[in-house]
């Protein structure tokens, strides 16, 4: 007789969804060897530890089979309306342990295939924007499979994901990511379903599955226009087809008419990426099922809603007019007669404004003219939303300030989320267990449950056993930098955590000041105590841009110049995190101290790093934008480190000049760093080699570094006070995992679900093909 569960193995086998998890580890060892003998056709004499995933991956997948089909079944049996949220990015990352712990599967899988090595999984990273741990549209998918929504992604399975990173003599370098190169168990082919796709009047077939490509040059936008349209074609051809059927496998149209068509179909664009999807279903319902224009409008207007993702002008995807004409003439036809009856109803509601006319057109003027992506977005679509509430009213007040006066009802805020299922209950099982123990299993699907660990806040043990976890966690990675970049560091430092894609508006540099004024500070005096830090910063630079690469380089200059140096000792260490991805974000995440959220206040659209940091409790140090500001409020601003300049400040140094030179000639420390880097204190080879970071930083920085450079470091400051005073340090944690409660995904999509795609959450239990569903069984 085996002996009883413990509560920790109990809650590997709780499924999300309240599906029973198989708990038969006999089953599951013949399962496996059944894959590894005649799906992979070998024996344990030659089997690798990737065939041990393979056929790990295959036995789980086979639970997962049964579930899909009677969940399509379900879906043609019941007609529910159907969710297609349209993405060019989902950073999936590794997939077996996130399925094993979502069909309750994970304990009888770690007691059965105990030689199973899961680092040989390999992550799955189809986009480019966060380059990491920024995965909000797989989060999304996460939430709508766990609330029983009837939801499709929609994407490119490229060939090549975002590029592999490797730091060569401190320069970025970017590898082809063949993460297919051994094949993917988690895929199936659908061939019977390949649909064409048009380009130029004819069939293409060169821009299915290819990889991410850079736009500086017009091949290169070619492309990247290519794969928007073709992920748009393909995906309205399917939607069209579920529509039209209502039969699990039958082929056959049985509606024929669009005028349910919005009631049954909601189209989420996430970001411009997908804003074809609007002249192309405009397209489908004109030349094709034969609707005259005003119809094929109004289905089209109520059928897609679109996120907006960024406040920057140049990340709002504006096309060239002469590229339209060459790759898409009949879509640019129908662009043009969007804007023109757009223009009209402008003209009618403000006579003789012309200017008004002007910015709110879709087609830009200029050499050459370009469509505006975001504008098309806006117009076609019958909601529109920000995903943060700062964020959202900066796009209300400024992005979109013209269309929001015309139409503000179409105008919301879905504040970002993450499932606490990968970035709690698998990336930090100690925490999860000792929160589960505190308060029970249910947070998992409840993040709100998590303000009853308040209770707990004077509980000597309990703030025991949290610091204990997060100790626990910084060993486990100290021993993982130590093994793969041959760095040891001081576990009891502070991991001072910087994570996220290298841009200027991220201001990376920001910190690069801070760990220099740290260094001179330790030169200067080096017998005084100071408290230990560790600084980790990681993420990848866009191919082509030119500044963040410098920055990058700069980074680990500075970090080789204060690694060696003996008077610094383990006092402070800089890392720099190469090729920075989900799966890295899994180990670096749980062990971070201090996570640093520190972009120009009003230029954040709002982040999910920040929320994952807060959630396994990191405590942030970060400007008033994006998800910070309400991040503030749940957790209360006096538990985080707030510094800087707020929205309206920006705004107003925006009208009366920034001078970077009067911060530099008035603060002697921050005079000293930039003379550093100027003068090549850190490239003693190439004293020049940093002119065009300090040139920038000087006399053309948008995002305004020196203004907020004394109150970050009077604000790091106030971070080592606390760290001296453990306890202290650590009730703040718990205050911030209680009140990270708001950001789970989960919340998120049944915002959206109820707020723009008009859809209730579904708890019914699905069974597997052989049984009726629960409701329908006596």
């Amino acid at each position: 007789m085996s002996s009883p569960l413990s509560d920790h193995e109990k809650r590997k086998q709780i499924s999300v969804r309240g599906i029973a998890g198989l708990g038969d580890v006999v089953e599951i060892k013949k399962s496996f060897n059944r894959h590894l003998h005649f799906t992979l056709v070998k024996d344990r004499n030659v089997a690798t530890p990737r065939d041990y995933y393979f056929a790990l991956a295959h036995t789980v997948r086979d639970h997962l089979v049964g579930r899909w089909i009677r969940t399509q079944q379900y879906y043609y049996e019941k007609d529910p309306k159907r969710i297609h949220y349209l993405s060019l990015e989902f950073y999936m990352g590794r997939t077996l342990q996130n399925t094993m712990i979502n069909l309750g599967l994970q304990n009888a899988c770690d007691e059965a295939i105990y030689q199973v090595k899961p680092y040989t999984c390999t992550a799955t990273g189809l986009g480019h924007r966060g380059a990491g741990g920024d995965r909000g549209g797989s989060c999304f998918l996460d939430s709508m499979a766990s609330l029983g929504l009837a939801a499709y992604g929609y994407g490119i399975r490229y060939e090549f994901g975002i590029f592999n990173q490797k730091i060569s003599n401190g320069w970025q370098v970017e590898e082809a990511d063949d993460w297919l190169r051994y094949g993917n168990p988690w895929e199936k082919a659908r061939p019977e379903y390949m649909l064409p796709v048009h380009f130029y009047g004819r069939v293409e077939q060169t821009a299915k599955g290819v990889k991410w490509v850079d736009t500086q040059f017009f091949e290169g936008k070619e492309l990247r226009l290519k794969q928007e349209y073709f992920v748009v074609a393909a995906t309205l051809q399917d939607i069209i087809r579920r529509f039209k059927s209502s039969k699990f496998g039958c082929r056959d149209p049985v509606r024929t008419s669009f005028e349910t068509f919005p009631e049954k179909v909601a189209i989420q664009l996430n970001d411009t990426h997908p804003a074809l999807a609007i002249p192309e279903l405009m397209r489908i319902l004109v030349d094709l099922e034969k609707l005259d224009w005003d119809k094929a409008w109004e289905v089209t207007r109520q059928t897609c809603a679109y996120t907006n993702h960024t406040v920057l002008p140049e990340a709002l995807e504006r096309w060239p007019i002469n590229l339209f004409e060459k790759l898409l003439p009949r879509h640019l036809q129908i662009i043009y007669e969007i804007n023109h009856l757009h223009l009209q109803r402008i003209a009618a509601m403000f006579p003789g404004d012309n200017d008004r006319l002007r910015r709110m057109s879709l087609i830009e003027e200029g050499d050459p003219k370009r469509i505006n992506m975001a504008h098309l977005c806006v117009v076609g679509s019958h909601a529109v939303n920000g995903v943060a509430r700062i964020h959202s009213e900066i796009v209300k007040n400024t992005v979109f300030k013209d269309f929001y006066e015309v139409e503000p009802e179409k105008f919301q805020n879905k504040t970002n989320g993450i499932t606490p299922r990968r970035w709690l209950l698998l990336c930090n099982p100690g925490l999860a267990d000792l929160i589960a123990e505190k308060i029970g299993d249910d947070f998992l699907t409840d993040l709100f449950q998590l303000r009853k660990l308040l209770d707990f806040i004077d509980e000597d043990s309990f703030i025991c056993d949290i610091a204990n976890v997060k100790q626990e966690n910084k060993q486990k990675f100290a021993a993982y930098l130590e093994k793969e970049y041959e760095v040891k560091i001081n576990p009891e430092s502070i991991f001072d955590i910087h994570v996220k894609r290298i841009h200027e508006y991220k201001r990376q540099l920001l910190n690069v000041l801070h760990i220099i004024t740290f260094y001179n500070r330790i030169k200067k005096d080096p017998s005084k105590h100071f408290v230990p830090r560790t600084v980790i910063i990681g993420g990848k630079a866009a191919p082509g841009y030119h500044m963040a690469k410098m920055i990058i380089k700069l980074i680990t200059a500075v970090g080789q110049v204060i690694n060696n140096d003996p008077v610094v000792g383990d006092r402070l260490k800089v890392i720099y995190l190469e090729n920075y991805r989900v799966s890295l974000a899994e180990k670096v995440i749980p062990a971070a101290d201090l996570s640093e959220q520190i972009s120009t206040a009003g230029t954040e659209a709002s982040g999910t790093g920040n929320m994952k940091f807060m959630l396994n409790g990191a405590l942030t140090i970060g400007t008033m934008d994006g998800a910070n500001v309400e991040m503030a409020e749940e957790a209360g601003e006096e538990n985080l480190f707030i510094f800087g300049m707020r929205v309206e400040d920006v705004d107003a140094m925006d009208k009366t000049g920034y001078n970077a030179r009067e911060y530099y000639e008035r603060l002697s420390e921050l005079r000293q760093v930039i003379d550093q880097i100027q003068t090549g204190y850190f490239s003693p080879k190439e004293h020049e080699l940093f002119k065009d970071v300090v040139n920038m930083l000087m006399n053309h920085d948008r995002f305004k570094v020196f203004a907020d450079y004394e109150a970050y470091i009077t604000c790091q400051d106030r971070v080592n006070e606390l760290y001296k005073n453990p306890k202290e340090w650590t009730r703040t944690v718990i205050r911030n995992i209680a009140g990270s409660g708001k950001f789970s995904s989960d919340r998120t999509i049944s915002e959206y679900a109820r707020d723009i795609w008009g859809v209730e959450p579904s708890d019914v239990k699905i069974p597997p093909p052989n049984e009726p569903p629960v409701e329908s069984r006596k």
